[in-house]
């Protein structure tokens, strides 16, 4: 049985975009991983993991040192899309704490292009726990805005309104003859984990013992991104590694 389509949005360009409904707040749901709330105008992406490609060279594991510039064009795109009053980047948005330092002139450019006009909150993470200096926007441990809290790591119990990243959610399924690996929202309607954003971010798979201690059960759903649309899977009926 494959997974049911996902209810559709009309925003500003193209139809990539599906709605989740957490704490009764709709927020529309973008196929590039990210959230948008547009009663606020509040843009939020995970786990961006900004010159993890550097982080990796100097470690001596060479990879194209593309990833930073890749996933700011991604996030302009958004921009562009919904032009937000506020962004909000909820952790590990650099792979260490020695990313803005390293962030290339060009890359510095662009996002100083991207934050002109508008608030740019950068949230604590593990990756990055230090307030980021001399990249503009603010730098704070979590956010609360209406009935909603960001933050990077997930709560494990109930935490109504949370919007968090960290675990970089996938779901795995098999239907018409083949198994598909996807990254995915992961919400039960009163919180969701919203997926990696950035170009080098892997994941987790939604069956992993982390998710069922954060949502303490597996009745949550994943909200698998396509490239036009959305498409909600029970988290029961997905697949392990």
């Amino acid at each position: 049985m494959p997974p049911r389509d996902h209810a559709q949005v009309q925003p500003s360009s193209a139809p990539v975009a599906g709605v989740l409904t957490v704490a009764s707040v709709s927020l529309i749901a973008d196929c590039a991983g990210a959230l948008y709330w547009s009663e606020e105008g509040v843009l939020a992406v995970a786990d961006l993991h900004l010159e993890k490609g550097s982080s990796f060279a100097a470690r001596g594991v060479l990879l194209p040192p593309y990833d930073t510039a890749a996933t700011l064009a991604r996030l302009s795109r958004l921009i562009v899309r919904y032009a937000p009053r506020m962004v909000i980047a909820l952790g590990d948005s650099f792979h260490d704490g020695g990313g803005p330092a390293r962030i290339a002139d060009t890359d510095r450019a662009e996002l100083g292009a991207l934050q002109r006009g508008r608030e740019w909150i950068w949230i604590a993470g593990n990756h990055d726990p230090d307030p980021v200096d001399g990249l503009g926007g603010v730098s704070a441990a979590t956010l609360a805005i209406g009935a909603l809290m960001f933050r990077h790591q997930p709560e494990a119990g109930a935490a109504t309104g949370e919007i968090a990243g960290h675990l970089h959610p996938i779901a795995r399924v098999h239907g018409r003859g083949r198994t598909v690996s996807r990254r995915c929202f992961a919400s039960d309607g009163t919180r969701v984990v919203m997926p990696a954003f950035g170009a080098y971010a892997g994941g987790l798979n939604i069956r992993d013992r982390a998710f069922a201690d954060v949502f303490s059960t597996l009745a949550f759903t994943a909200h698998m991104l396509g490239e036009r649309r959305l498409y909600a899977v029970a988290a029961q009926r997905c697949l392990g590694d």
